[in-house]
């Protein structure tokens, strides 16, 4: 049985279901490989010192919030104090190729000079060089 149709083909449509495809695609690549939890979203309030910092080099970054909650890397991992020195190390080999790599402490003001004490050896132990990040008097943020 054939049926008959008044449609015409026309080439002035556009099929965008490829578009929508390439689309959904980059979206899903860049949700994957963005930071998931930036500096930025942290609030970490640094001591003011009158300083200014020298230039920097190859960083591993380490944060310390007022809650006591440790962020390591450049992806933000949290770890406690007991597997610090391991993900520091970790991400040391990470970086083994840049003979400069420091690692860069930014500690809350609020935190307990116990705990930073305590997170500070561990970071002293991996032998990388370290910068602790502080608020210059105009409020700069540096780090020396």
């Amino acid at each position: 049985m054939k049926f008959r149709t008044s449609l015409e083909p026309s080439n002035s449509l556009i099929d965008l279901t490829p578009l929508v495809d390439v689309v959904l695609l980059m979206l899903v690549f860049f949700i994957i490989t963005s930071d998931i939890l930036p500096l930025k979203s942290l609030n970490v309030e640094n001591p003011a010192i009158d300083r200014i910092a020298p230039p920097r080099t190859s960083q591993i970054l380490v944060v310390m919030d007022a809650q006591n909650v440790i962020y390591v890397g450049s992806k933000k991992e949290i770890v406690d104090l007991d597997s610090f020195k391991e993900s520091l190390s970790h991400e040391i080999q990470k970086h083994l190729a840049d003979a400069d790599t420091t690692v860069v402490l930014s500690i809350d003001r609020r935190v307990e000079y116990g705990a930073f004490l305590r997170l500070f050896s561990l970071a002293q132990e991996s032998g990388s060089k370290l910068r602790l990040v502080y608020n210059d008097t105009s409020g700069q943020l540096c780090s020396n």
